[in-house]
């Protein structure tokens, strides 16, 4: 079988990479001319845990081949995954441009039978747009080709991508015809060795369980924010809540954490998606609104106990940032809590210094040189007048404490994840603030 992914993002490569992996001839396409040539030479444009060399593994056995032109990769492919941008216009609404430029370049080209899977998170209604202008260009060349059109959504998590792919939980498909169902299913057979299944439904509910998925996860997040507001209010720990509600089996441990918000490139665009597409179509989604307003205020909670800590008194200040990514493991810097808490901080007179293991040069590439980035984790704390911890990385778990109070001008704390314990902190000498816990 021979496969075509569009699209080398997080979700087309680590896709493309992982079907080369089990033995399938697959080609990449993408338009950016410097990525393609970076990836034949087995350099990945995202930092991904394993992903470098399983790249190189498989260019190497030439089963992993890549390309700026999907025209030309047409004939004789089985498949085609288009997992191409969707980001948010401005009204929230996911822009279905390149989704569509793929499909109707398909529907140019094609001469012989393909399965056109979307993998891009796309609202329900996109797989008809997609059929509408594959056959709409088939239409203009006056030719009878059968094709299909299904929807495949991805789940892997950012960090930890290529495990998710390898050993998935479920594979969701929709489609619409016996012969695409047969296709995925054999595609997918090296993955489902462990009992996971692939679970077959019609389009539009798969399109909507990508949706649903992140807008519940995104859900547990901000409740738990919330919660974590309440309790210090109110003289709780809501490390012994979670605890307590965790270990109830309908609720589980996972994604009740309090922490400055979620980001990423897959919770912020799919939350605004869902609401816009339920706007649309005539209803509010009262509840996922709720989650949005929360998780946008949470990004400014440690920004806020900072503000209080010294009575707005912080021009000049210099403010020392453990971690910039969105989360650990990866370099991603979309809608990071960073980034609304550096405005901030600079909005207000402060001198921020940042160090995070992998996402410097991509918020350097963002931002600029508006904050310094320092060279590791003690670097940043020189004369700093408080620590943020702000993404939960390994490396920031168990500091020298005796050093890192040598360093600091003012030894306090703000940890925006709750890695570190209340007391130890204490007995080091710090002053330590935290989520959902009252400070002493």
């Amino acid at each position: 079988m021979k496969i075509t992914i569009v699209g080398t993002g997080y979700v087309g490569l680590v896709t493309g990479t992982c079907f080369a992996e089990v033995g399938i001839d697959v080609t990449c396409v993408d338009i950016d001319k410097v990525k393609i040539e970076n990836l034949e030479k087995g350099i990945s444009p995202i930092f991904e845990p394993g992903l470098d060399p399983m790249i190189e593994r498989n260019v190497n056995k030439g089963r992993l081949k890549f390309s700026t032109d999907l025209a030309s990769c047409i004939d004789g492919t089985d498949v085609i995954f288009s997992a191409v941008g969707t980001p948010p216009d401005e009204d929230g609404s996911a822009d279905l441009q390149y989704v569509l430029d793929v499909a109707r370049t398909v529907g140019k080209n094609m001469n012989d039978y393909i399965l056109m899977v979307t993998k891009s998170t796309v609202p329900v209604g996109t797989a008809k747009k997609v059929r509408d202008a594959i056959q709409g260009e088939l239409d203009k060349r006056s030719m009878k080709i059968e094709f299909d059109v299904a929807s495949n959504p991805e789940f892997l998590k950012e960090g930890d991508a290529i495990n998710d792919f390898l050993k998935p939980d479920r594979i969701v498909v929709g489609v619409e015809s016996e012969k695409a169902e047969t296709i995925i299913k054999s595609l997918y057979k090296p993955f489902t060795l462990n009992g996971h299944p692939v679970i077959i439904m019609d389009v539009p509910s798969a399109e909507m369980t990508k949706y649903a998925a992140n807008s519940m996860l995104a859900t547990k997040i901000s409740f738990m924010n919330d919660i974590a507001n309440l309790c210090e209010i109110m003289g709780a720990d809501v490390n012994m809540v979670r605890k307590g509600i965790g270990s109830d089996s309908r609720i589980g441990t996972k994604f009740i954490y309090p922490g400055i918000g979620y980001g990423g490139s897959c919770f912020p665009k799919d939350v605004k998606a869902l609401i816009k597409t339920a706007d649309q179509n005539g209803y509010s989604m009262r509840v996922l609104k709720a989650v949005e307003d929360v998780n946008d205020d949470q990004k400014s909670v440690l920004f806020n106990k900072l503000n209080a800590y010294y009575k707005g008194d912080l021009k000049g200040r210099t403010i020392a940032m453990w971690g910039l990514s969105f989360k650990p493991q990866t370099d991603d810097m979309r809608e990071a809590p960073s980034l609304v808490l550096i405005k901030k901080l600079l909005d207000a007179g402060c001198k921020v210094k940042a160090y995070d293991p992998v996402a410097m040069h991509e918020a350097q590439r963002k931002i600029g040189d508006v904050i310094e980035f320092s060279k590791d984790t003690y670097d940043t704390l020189v004369d700093a007048d408080a620590l943020m911890l702000v993404t939960e990385w390994t490396e920031f778990r168990f500091p020298n404490w005796k050093v890192v109070k040598k360093l600091m001008k003012h030894n306090v704390i703000f940890d925006g994840r709750n890695i570190f314990d209340n007391k130890e902190m204490l007995d080091n000498g710090f002053e330590y603030h935290c989520l959902g816990i009252k400070s002493i």
